[in-house]
């Protein structure tokens, strides 16, 4: 499946800022299913400099600054990409979840996604909740699966329950979130079981209800959860909607946590506060 990828994202700010330096993760990242076939960043001011690395945990990176007077700043990421099929998994021939706690794997790949992040971090009370998912000798994505349903069944999406900044204890209390808070919760549970986990973000390919046009710019960023099934294999599973992610999602960085992986973050001299404007549009292209 192909896909067109724009991603707007604009501040507006109620004085002069002299500097601004932010960090985009905005680029897809390519893997074995997904190649990307092209990407373009263009920021106004246009004289803003631009540099690309990749972060630690391979995302591809750029560095915007600004270093001119500016009220209004402009970010327009456009990509195009080819999302495969997932190799068919048989989820009961899994390793047993109790074989990959603890496990290395490779450290650079694995170990990492196994320990406490700034935003997600293993609890008694996360231990809990899991628990009842991981039967002793249960294969390790029958076990996820289980539990990423149960979040899906037990847990409302509510875009007015939380914030950015709402931690995942006071998600876990009140069952309501959006999409970061229940990829965490479900990064949270498999990690407090001492598996590896990671948090993905990207976009979802969206259908708008029969008979209406879709929407310009009405897709939003998504987030979802890969766990370790041991060696190579990775699970993408999406607590949002309860099912196995496949061709309709569209990776662009995954890490430990949002934090990681945020879209946009920076710093800004001045300012007298900001508004935030972010408009989102994935379009399958037709072949």
């Amino acid at each position: 499946m192909r896909y067109r990828c724009r991603h707007v994202t604009r501040y507006d700010y109620g004085d002069d800022v002299p500097v601004s330096h932010h960090l985009v993760h905005l680029r897809p990242r390519p893997h074995p299913r997904q190649r990307v076939q092209s990407f373009a960043l263009r920021v106004t001011p246009s004289t803003a400099l631009t540099a690309d690395h990749d972060d630690h945990f391979g995302n591809p990176v750029s560095y915007v600054a600004v270093q001119e007077p500016h009220r209004r700043l402009t970010i327009v990421a456009e990509s195009e990409v080819e999302v495969s099929a997932s190799p068919i998994l048989d989820l009961e021939e899994t390793p047993a979840w109790e074989d990959l706690v603890g496990a290395p794997g490779d450290a650079a790949t694995v170990a990492q996604f196994a320990f406490n992040s700034t935003l997600v971090t293993a609890t008694p009370n996360l231990a809990d909740f899991a628990r009842s998912s991981f039967g002793e000798g249960r294969p390790v994505a029958v076990a996820a699966l289980d539990l990423m349903r149960r979040i899906h069944r037990d847990f409302t999406f509510d875009p007015t329950a939380t914030t950015v900044t709402t931690p995942l204890a006071e998600v876990l209390q009140k069952r309501r979130g959006v999409c970061q808070d229940f990829a965490h919760l479900l990064v949270g549970g498999l990690r407090s079981m001492g598996l590896a986990a990671r948090y993905v973000s990207g976009y979802l390919r969206t259908l708008p209800p029969p008979g209406q046009p879709r929407l310009v710019g009405a897709d939003v960023s998504h987030a979802w959860v890969s766990v370790w099934c041991g060696g190579e294999t990775w699970l993408d599973l999406c607590p949002t909607n309860g099912q196995i992610a496949d061709r309709d999602y569209i990776t662009v960085a995954w890490g430990r946590d949002y934090d990681d992986v945020s879209p946009v973050r920076g710093i800004i001299v001045g300012g007298a506060g900001h508004g935030l404007t972010v408009s989102v549009d994935v379009e399958p292209i037709e072949d």
